[in-house]
């Protein structure tokens, strides 16, 4: 990917919804020349629907990117290599096409697929886009031809979620994905007693040896989930899994599962949308399904898009931060499903595992963090293993900037911005700081009241108490005249704007670190 192209994409975020940078532009194949950047598109509807609405953006973005005028051309992929005229939309049962790493013409889906061929293949790269570029024998080539028509979606190919941006090119020699195609294997998680069970289910469907081919896997946020889920599928691109050795492995969210089947829906696509689902994929890795509370439609299609590839024997993992039975918007039919499975649940780790994942962390940092320090950070910091690591990771930083040593001092300092040294808060300890930020009363908060600021303060509530407290559902909304699943949607609402780093989300991003520094500001002062 061109370096302008990929810097563009970061500046498009900030004023594009960055659900559809990753589903329209993301996608487009970038190369710098004599002319300018010439964006490929898989097809001329893609091409067409993106120099309508964004081309404009993109420029913008590009300019910004580049320091200088850069002339850009959205073009579209042909069967014989050359371009289509952008605005020419092709048949649309035909393929996708896209060239592959020697130049060549290679179909291409709308699901980020990992595909692994240990005997064939001569050479992988896995973009950071999620697409595929790769070199294969002829009899490879013309087996891809055979089935494209089948197995082709005109939706473009995204990155699912914030964790797979970190996607990027490299290759391997071996049979298996490409190095540096996950964020998180098997190898860098600590396990405990929180975890045992996660991690040993998650171990056993890679290797066959769990008796269902479908995991549940339910955690607060923060607590390793999206690490099991893409060490998951680390593990099975690396090694293969599917027919021949092969696998075919689609990573999403569930978000982006309903975003792309509104797109097919209004493309008339719905049964290459099918197809690409229950036909082209070996392994469904689906993540935060609690976003399919009340699209019936969206529930439908996974419920019937699970049911045929289990029937086929292939594998689907699902992560999210409630239990089935705590989602009362879910069709009971989709709930069966889900607990048609085996489930693990991660608990909250103790002191002795939060120990360890700092030792390991320091490790990673290459530093020798005082014994005394982490214990003070394991202490402080027990219901969120991404913050414990992020806190970790800023006194590192701290340090080697300011040209210091690691003490118990410096670690206090980073700590006030991170967590207090104290017990966890209650719900009323919450409830206390909102009103004050918000100013806002907690009569107020109990209202039916809509108004933004209520409803953000509200939802932060229900995102800090699921988070700190031991509270039930039902009990938090209890507080505020609210029933269990208006919580579920104020956390998954909190969870999104916060996971797509949106300027709501950013915010509250921001709040919630203020509240956990004041806090430690209150604990000091009493």
């Amino acid at each position: 990917m061109s370096v302008v192209w990929k810097k563009s994409l970061e500046i498009l975020e900030k004023s594009i919804n960055p659900t559809h940078v990753r589903a329209w532009l993301t996608p487009l194949q970038a190369r710098l020349d004599r002319d300018g950047l010439a964006l490929t598109a898989s097809n001329g509807f893609v091409a067409s629907w993106v120099k309508n609405r964004y081309l404009e953006a993109i420029e913008q973005a590009v300019r910004q990117a580049a320091n200088r005028e850069l002339p850009v051309r959205i073009q579209c992929a042909s069967l014989d290599g050359t371009n289509d005229i952008p605005g020419r939309k092709p048949a649309l049962a035909s393929p996708n096409i896209s060239k592959t790493a020697d130049g060549r013409p290679a179909t291409q889906s709308s699901v980020i697929i990992t595909e692994n061929i240990p005997t064939n293949i001569s050479g992988t790269a896995l973009g950071l886009d999620g697409r595929i570029e790769r070199s294969v024998p002829q009899r490879a080539r013309q087996h891809q031809a055979s089935v494209g028509r089948q197995h082709a979606l005109p939706l473009p190919v995204s990155t699912p979620t914030p964790m797979a941006r970190t996607i990027g090119n490299s290759a391997s020699g071996h049979a298996g994905a490409p190095a540096g195609a996950w964020r998180f294997s098997f190898r860098d998680f600590v396990v405990g007693p929180s975890n045992e069970l996660a991690f040993s289910a998650a171990r056993s469907i890679c290797r066959h040896q769990l008796v269902t081919d479908q995991f549940y896997i339910c955690s607060a946020p923060g607590l390793g989930k999206t690490h099991l889920l893409q060490a998951i599928g680390q593990e099975l691109t690396a090694n293969g899994g599917g027919k021949q050795g092969r696998v075919r492995l689609a990573y999403l969210s569930a978000e982006d599962f309903a975003c792309r089947m509104v797109m097919a829906l209004k493309q008339r696509e719905m049964e290459n949308f099918k197809a690409g689902f229950r036909d082209g994929v070996d392994v469904l890795l689906l993540e935060d399904i609690h976003f399919l509370q009340g699209k019936e439609k969206t529930q439908e299609e996974l419920l019937a898009t699970v049911k045929s590839l289990r029937a086929a024997g292939k594998k689907v993992v699902f992560t999210s931060s409630f239990l089935p039975k705590e989602l009362p918007k879910l069709d009971s039919l989709l709930a069966s499903q889900f607990c048609d499975g085996f489930m693990a649940v991660i608990d909250k780790p103790d002191f002795e595992t939060r120990m360890r994942i700092l030792e390991a962390k320091a490790s990673v940092f290459q530093v020798q963090i005082p014994h005394d320090v982490n214990e003070l950070f394991a202490n402080s910091i027990q219901s969120d293993i991404r913050l414990l690591e992020n806190c970790l990771q800023n006194l590192v930083i701290k340090a080697r900037l300011m040209n210091q040593r690691i003490t118990h001092g410096l670690a206090m300092e980073v700590l006030k911005n991170y967590a207090p040294n104290t017990p966890k808060p209650d719900l009323e300890k919450i409830i206390g700081f909102i009103c004050r930020s918000f100013n806002l009363s907690h009569d107020s908060l109990r209202t039916k009241s809509r108004k933004k600021e209520n409803v953000l303060a509200r939802n932060t509530i229900f995102y800090l108490a699921r988070k700190h407290t031991d509270l039930s559902l039902k009990n938090i909304g209890e507080a505020f005249n609210r029933k269990h699943s208006t919580v579920i949607k104020g956390i998954t609402q909190v969870e999104r704007e916060m996971s797509r780093q949106s300027p709501v989300g950013r915010q509250m991003d921001r709040l919630i670190q203020t509240l956990e520094a004041q806090a430690v500001g209150q604990a000091t002062i009493h």
